[in-house]
């Protein structure tokens, strides 16, 4: 199983947000998680990331890939 961390789109049609969530790369966008690390709200100036960094660095110490989406939110 190779877990991935990446971008779950929830909210409505032109308002989206995202969730930072570790999942299994099989899965769909929207399925079944393993791990919610945070969120990604584009919609507030200037656009609002919060992310819990121990659990992040916790699936990157296990073998977790963070696409580059997620990369560049969080530099």
């Amino acid at each position: 199983m190779s877990v991935k961390i990446r971008l779950s789109r929830f909210g409505k049609k032109p308002q989206p947000s995202y969730r930072i969530i570790a999942v299994d790369e099989s899965k769909k966008r929207d399925g079944r998680y393993l791990e919610n690390l945070g969120f990604y709200n584009p919609q507030v100036k200037p656009p609002l990331v919060k992310v819990n960094q121990e659990r992040y660095h916790y699936w990157l110490s296990v073998g977790a890939k963070a696409t580059k989406a997620v990369e560049k939110l969080l530099k």
